[in-house]
């Protein structure tokens, strides 16, 4: 499948990445990806298995392909058609992998400058790097004796002061809590921000994609299944399947009642909901409703007359967190999920048998034909 980007737009901060006929056979599939990426910061999103590691190894040039061409800003890194390989340190590409591979025995200081680029300057400078993770105060330490969140900003940095053209982050902050990841984040957005350096960002946490990706891959089994706009690709998920690697939280079966122009009404269990959907095929009865837990909107009382299209009353059935906010389960004739504060649900005195409405705009309702 061919996954278009958008192009962002300062054009400075872009990579134009083609990746045609990639092949490589693993040992639950074979890596099978056609793909043209065009953005700031990519996130290659899916299941652990599903190929985006290996897919990182195949762009830095650590694994050899059974076919593929591999072009990055027009410049031709592996043709097995020509066979043309180039070899890992002269792609110009940096590349955090999921163990960091940071040398025990070296201070930190040793590691930032085990790869850095002799001529390299502003903003891949040593001065500016240390200055933008904060590095300063671990300069002369091991790095055995740092916390995660200290290793994580040192492995930054030396993929960093290799002046790349490229960053590949492999899941890099799949093994921190969440207060060291609040901690991480804003490093890897000021990266973004002032050292222009694209970004090719593999994880399978919402969140982190959320926060980070101007674009969107999403993989299963060794095959893009759906790219784009992350916003899009989130709130359009192209088939069951993806939207179950999204892990959207309310998915369910429902059935067309009317369709006048591009509002859809649809019967979902004793209720009805009306989606706007222009790409519902004609006719089109059976649908699976997809309604993103950010989405919905509590209150209590009546809804104003701007408030969104549907207006579902319902009842609180359990409450428990999930990260930083609050997983809110409803009956509503049908089980719909709302994720809000912890201080909005304060405010809203939400409990179990609690009697609220819930607001979805018909926009932020998917259907998907079954």
């Amino acid at each position: 499948m061919d996954g278009r980007m958008a192009a962002t737009e300062e054009e400075s901060s872009e990579v134009n990445l083609a990746l045609q006929n990639i092949s490589l056979p693993l040992p639950q599939f074979t890596l099978e990806v056609n793909l043209e990426l065009r953005g700031r910061i990519t996130v290659l999103f899916g299941p652990s298995g599903s190929g985006k590691t290996s897919l990182l190894d195949l762009i830095a040039g650590l694994r050899r392909p059974a076919s593929a061409r591999i072009e990055i800003d027009g410049e031709v890194l592996t043709d097995t058609a020509s066979g043309i390989m180039v070899p890992p340190h002269r792609r110009r590409i940096g590349y955090v992998p999921q163990d960091l591979a940071l040398f025990p025995h070296l201070s930190v200081t040793q590691n930032l400058l085990y790869g850095k680029r002799v001529e390299a300057a502003a903003p891949f400078s040593f001065e500016k790097i240390v200055t933008l993770l904060e590095l300063q105060p671990l300069l002369h330490r091991r790095v055995t004796v740092l916390s995660g969140g200290e290793r994580q900003r040192v492995a930054l940095g030396r993929a960093l002061l290799s002046a790349p053209r490229l960053l590949l982050l492999d899941e890099p902050l799949a093994s921190l809590d969440a207060k060291l990841k609040a901690k991480i984040l804003p490093c890897l957005i000021r990266i973004r921000e002032e050292c222009g350096v694209p970004m090719i960002y593999v994880t399978h946490d919402r969140f982190e994609a959320l926060t980070l990706a101007d674009e969107m891959v999403v993989m299963a089994a060794g095959k893009v299944v759906q790219a784009g706009p992350v916003q899009e690709v989130f709130s359009r998920p192209a088939d069951l399947s993806v939207a179950g690697i999204l892990t959207v939280e309310s998915v369910l079966p429902g059935r067309v009642l009317k369709v006048t122009e591009d509002l859809v009404t649809v019967a979902v269990g004793t209720t009805q909901v009306t989606a706007m959907e222009h790409d519902l095929p004609s006719g089109t009865k059976d649908v699976s409703v997809c309604i993103r837990a950010e989405d919905v909107i509590l209150i209590r009382g009546e809804a104003g007359p701007s408030s969104p299209r549907n207006h579902l009353p319902g009842t609180v059935r359990s409450l428990s967190r999930e990260g930083p906010l609050m997983r809110v389960e409803l009956d509503c004739g049908f089980l719909l999920v709302a994720l809000l504060t912890k201080q909005a649900c304060e405010e809203l005195a939400l409990a179990p048998g609690q009697g609220v409405i819930a607001l979805v705009k018909a926009p932020s309702i998917h259907l998907i034909a079954r």
